[in-house]
């Protein structure tokens, strides 16, 4: 039998409750890298929960990392049961401070294959897994730790929350990889009183330069390789071991401008099948894994019943923090741009952001689902604030994409789906749906939007952006002066039509920046107020535009509709 030694990669602290907590481990190691599903030894993770700064031995815990996740795996404190135990670890408390220390240890009887050994079978190699309190507690080399808060209790968002946001995570060569680390020392140092934290999109840069090849990875070695890099190197590694993540996928973990009509080609099917294995080794599995957190499961007819349907592994999901509801998209793995290899540059009615519609109602797609999600979270949460994850950008649209259909088919954000934006913004209108906040990456620019709508012009509905983390070259893409300020302006006018008498959409936007960058969003209950805060790399305030031709680094406050009467 093994000792207990470090994780090659996290801890990772991922989706939390005020219960619950997902920590996630990876013991993968070079020459896993060169024998995909090595089968020469099984690995088990072991975890110990510290409270208070005690340690118990009835809360240490055996859970399996899977060949099949690349070694790595999740154990859910307050929901999980212990390989060697039948009773589920016991409920964390709402709001408070705990450390965890994490370690693996491989098995020198390995079976062949993870499914013939049942948790029963696994647990009679294993000694109880009290035996290794004394090492959790004296001998520091053998275990990585991990600290977390639970968060608040639930309670229809009397109290406000605090969250960071951003994307876009260029590796760096050389020296350039110090630089690609730098603003993650900042957001842990800085910000870590925070209730969690959003990554969307582009965590890895699977199509550049790395250590392994020069371009697009296409071997599952090079993307391993490229979440080792980023996840190890220090300052990312100990921000994602102490603050709460929820991550989300963007074209750059598949190949630049991704959509799913590429899998139609050999190359992109191989490329998308090695992509996804990764990404859900790294980023989805530490998440909430489904979508439906926040809805009410008691169904009364077969229509609702076929939507929280979650038997299949969908890469969206939602998830609360104190009642605030949060919708994470994917809009890239399902995305469809006209039919086939052919794309009409002309012909927009084709290109799907969430999957081709269903031909029955007894079939949901993502679309179908979200919606639901959204009109559910109006008509039982009121006007709470309600945040949409979509990492491709709702708005602004690039100035390009507003002088033809063609430039607009082009676009790899929202403008080039208008079929599904406009079932979206028809249900906003339609239902009368308050506080809907939009946030995302993918630009290489900060800024904040303002949407609008003709018939219904109390609706209060938002969009932020906050990128990138690192992307040295600014004079490549990012220029504010690319995207579109005013929708109703003469040079740029980008007005959007809804259904039938909704009337339309325009928007405003503000505060572009494309310095390095992460946001910082707080939510005052109290005065019915959204903080903005953008942060260079250095974790200083960035000097933005306001309205009314105001430049300072004064956070922005969005005045929301009030959710509280």
């Amino acid at each position: 039998m093994s000792t207990l030694r470090k994780p090659t990669v996290g801890p990772i602290i991922g989706h939390t409750t005020d219960t619950s907590c997902k920590v996630w481990i990876s013991a993968v190691t070079e020459d896993d890298w060169n024998i995909q599903n090595s089968e020469s030894n099984r690995t088990i993770g072991v975890l110990a929960l510290i409270s208070k700064g005690k340690i118990n031995g009835k809360n240490i815990f055996y859970f399996r990392l899977k060949r099949e996740y690349d070694r790595s795996g999740v154990f859910n404190i307050g929901r999980d049961t212990s390989l060697d135990s039948s009773t589920p670890s016991e409920a964390l408390k709402p709001g408070q401070q705990y450390e965890v220390r994490v370690a693996i240890m491989r098995l020198d009887d390995a079976l062949h294959n993870d499914d013939r050994v049942n948790d029963n079978e696994l647990a009679a190699f294993l000694p109880k897994a009290s035996k290794w309190r004394d090492v959790f507690a004296n001998i520091e080399d053998s275990y990585a730790v991990g600290k977390f808060k639970t968060f608040p209790k639930n309670e229809n968002g009397s109290h406000g929350i605090s969250f960071l946001l951003g994307s876009c995570r260029y590796p760096g060569l050389l020296w350039g990889r110090k630089n690609s680390d730098r603003i993650f020392k900042p957001m842990r140092k800085s910000h870590g009183d925070v209730n969690f934290q959003l990554m969307v999109g582009d965590q890895i840069y699977a199509d550049k330069f790395n250590s392994f090849s020069l371009g697009l990875a296409d071997t599952y070695k090079e993307f391993q390789e490229r979440y080792y890099t980023a996840y190890s190197s220090r300052n990312m590694q100990r921000l994602l071991s102490e603050i709460p993540t929820y991550m989300i996928l963007d074209d750059h973990e598949i190949e630049d401008n991704w959509h799913h009509d590429r899998i139609l080609k050999e190359k992109g099917r191989k490329v998308f099948n090695l992509a996804m294995h990764a990404y859900m080794s790294y980023q989805w599995s530490h998440g909430p894994r489904n979508w439906n957190n926040s809805v009410e499961t008691s169904n009364n007819t077969a229509v609702e019943d076929a939507l929280h349907e979650n038997q299949i592994p969908y890469l969206y999901y939602d998830f609360l923090c104190n009642d605030y509801p949060f919708f994470v998209l994917d809009v890239r793995s399902q995305r469809i741009k006209g039919e086939g290899n052919e794309i009409n540059d002309d012909n927009l009615d084709n290109n799907h952001m969430l999957g081709r519609p269903p031909l029955s109602t007894l079939e949901p797609g993502q679309l179908n689902r979200f919606l639901y999600w959204l009109k559910y979270q109006q008509d039982t949460r009121g006007n709470i604030p309600k945040f949409i994850v979509t990492s491709s950008v709702f708005v602004p649209n690039t100035v390009d994409s507003t002088r033809s259909r063609k430039h607009k088919n082009n676009d790899d954000c929202w403008a080039a789906f208008p079929e599904t934006r406009r079932a979206l913004l028809d249900l906003i209108v339609k239902e009368r749906i308050q506080n809907v906040i939009f946030l995302s990456g993918d630009i290489h620019c900060a800024c904040i939007s303002e949407l609008k709508f003709s018939k219904n012009t109390d609706i209060r509905c938002y969009s932020i952006v906050s990128s990138a983390y690192y992307w040295p070259f600014p004079f490549a893409d990012g220029d504010p002066s690319t995207f579109v300020h005013d929708s109703a302006g003469a040079d740029t006018p980008d007005a959007f039509p809804l259904s039938d008498t909704l009337g339309e959409m325009n928007y405003t936007t503000w505060g572009f920046s494309q310095a390095d960058n992460f946001s910082r969003l707080d939510i005052d209950d109290e005065n019915n107020q959204l903080s903005v805060q953008f942060f260079n790399n250095d974790g200083e305030p960035l000097k933005t535009s306001k309205p009314g031709n105001v430049l300072d680094t004064h956070p922005h406050v969005i005045e929301l509709h009030d959710w509280k009467t």
